[in-house]
């Protein structure tokens, strides 16, 4: 099967938010700024610093982003990035952290189907759901697996 990685695009501000990415998951960074390209030279001068193409990168995540978005770029309600942890330190580290000068639009708490969920919005304006079960609450069918 293909694998399905997230793209986010920003409007200036791709370099700030992939750094606090990398700073709330870990990961290496990769960024590539249209001064890098070979298009640089033809774009003018303000757009020079602006992220071509970023990615993060760790063993269970890839995030790629750009700041080469159309200028009326809306944010939608439709997407949220989905993260599955491990342990419950992590999903409750990872939910501190991305929250920071965001909303938190739903707390970590315990649902229904045994599992610790939260959802969020980060300061860059990109949706975050987080999900961890325990081995004796794994969910059968719904949740995060």
């Amino acid at each position: 099967m293909a694998q399905l990685n997230s793209y986010l695009t920003f409007n200036g501000n791709c370099k700030d938010a992939m750094l606090f990415y990398k700073a709330c998951l870990g990961g290496e960074l990769e960024l590539q700024t249209i001064a890098d390209s070979p298009i640089g030279e033809r774009l003018p001068e303000k757009m020079k610093r602006c992220i071509l193409h970023a990615t993060l990168k760790s063993d269970t995540l890839v995030i790629m982003g750009s700041d080469m978005a159309p200028e009326n770029l809306t944010k939608g309600n439709a997407f949220s990035m989905m993260l599955t942890f491990d342990s419950e330190e992590e999903i409750r580290k990872a939910y501190a952290d991305l929250s920071k000068d965001g909303q938190a639009t739903h707390p970590l708490e315990k649902t229904f189907f045994g599992a610790l969920f939260g959802h969020l919005t980060d300061k860059f304006g990109h949706q975050w759901m987080l999900c961890y079960s325990s081995e004796e609450n794994k969910p059968l069918t719904v949740g995060c697996n």
